[in-house]
């Protein structure tokens, strides 16, 4: 895994889980449609299959 990750948010977190919550805000997401740029980690990917539901992830170019 190399590269960066495109992460933003496309569904609000109302009526959610309060482990769905933490994990969105460790990922640095705070509004709907509000894009991050991650590391490509094992983990990250992790806290993004978790939340895949409420999220959309696109890979970015490499890492320099």
């Amino acid at each position: 895994m190399s590269g960066q990750l495109r992460i933003t948010l496309v569904r609000g977190l109302s009526g959610r889980t309060p482990y769905h919550r933490k994990v969105v805000q460790g990922l640095g997401l705070t509004r709907i449609n509000r894009a991050v740029v991650r590391k490509d980690t094992p983990e990250i990917r992790g806290m993004v299959q978790k939340v895949s539901f409420l999220v959309r992830m696109e890979e970015v170019g490499e890492a320099k």
